[in-house]
């Protein structure tokens, strides 16, 4: 189901190229300082956008190859605590769970799996730029 979004973000992102560089010529082509204005910021911030969303889409293609991975190897965290109805830790059972997590990570810092384990059990508990930093994390170790 992932990969069939995936695959209609990047059909959306060659349209909406197709169609800002097309804008991005027909305001050059007008003449005035304001088309020529909006064509050179067409120019400079579609191919900025582009960049943007791969990047996105590449970093969700590697955190999803680790999760598989460690998924497979039997090595996902377990589900400790109580949960929300919306699936995050209970706020009083995050900090301790958290720092257990990154206490562990820290005592093996090049191993992927743990740092791996700490930004699942970081998203978890609602620290989503902590857990997206220590996933990024985990891509970088496990291309060593």
């Amino acid at each position: 189901m992932s990969r069939i979004g995936v695959a209609l973000m990047g059909a959306a992102l060659l349209v909406y190229l197709v169609v800002a560089v097309w804008l991005a010529v027909m305001f050059l082509a007008v003449g005035t300082p304001v088309s020529i204005g909006m064509g050179v910021a067409l120019i400079v911030l579609a191919p900025l956008g582009a960049w943007a969303l791969i990047r996105e889409m590449q970093f969700g293609f590697a955190a999803d190859r680790l999760g598989r991975t460690l998924d497979a190897e039997g090595g996902m965290p377990p589900v400790e605590t109580e949960l929300t109805p919306s699936g995050r830790i209970a706020r009083a059972d995050a900090d301790p769970l958290v720092a257990r997590y990154l206490a562990a990570a820290d005592a093996e810092p090049a191993d992927w799996r743990a740092r791996y384990r700490l930004g699942v059990v970081q998203d978890a508990a609602g620290r989503r730029k902590d857990a997206r930093a220590s996933i990024r994390e985990a891509i970088r170790l496990s291309r060593v």
